[in-house]
């Protein structure tokens, strides 16, 4: 089973403006535009688990308290920043996947997300509460009412 991510989306409101932003960050794809095309991400460690994370895995982000969309992590490179200092990029998929919205504490970086511990996809988790507001869904989650 392939290794998540999860990271905060710090400033996002919510799962539309990480798309705005993504889609500014975007690089062409083979169509020539950014459908089909990557995101870049630079964070400051490289994962030591790497090989597990490209089997497939994502990175899930927490938009204001909550798990609400990932990411397929396409590559996991080195780089070195502007100022000379060897950063880490990850290379995600365009596609940003809605998941069922799961409260999460505050964390700083990345951490590591085993796959059980991952929240279905939105599209998947029909008549789990996905006719309410993904806000409201996550307050009755954190109260143990869903």
């Amino acid at each position: 089973m392939p290794l998540h991510l999860i990271k905060l989306a710090v400033g996002v409101d919510d799962v539309e403006h990480l798309q705005t932003i993504q889609a500014r960050r975007a690089e062409s794809g083979p169509n020539g535009g950014p459908n089909g095309g990557t995101v870049p991400l630079f964070t400051g460690f490289v994962p030591k688990r790497a090989a597990e994370i490209l089997e497939g895995g994502s990175l899930y982000w927490v938009i204001r308290g909550s798990v609400r969309a990932r990411q397929r992590v396409l590559a996991v490179d080195t780089a070195v920043d502007a100022e000379g200092k060897k950063r880490c990029r990850l290379t995600l998929d365009v596609a940003i996947v809605p998941v069922l919205a799961t409260p999460h504490r505050p964390f700083q970086g990345w951490r590591y997300l085993e796959p059980k511990d991952a929240p279905p996809d939105a599209a998947d988790a029909a008549g789990m509460g996905d006719e309410l507001p993904p806000h409201l869904v996550a307050e009755l989650r954190a109260l143990g009412l869903l």
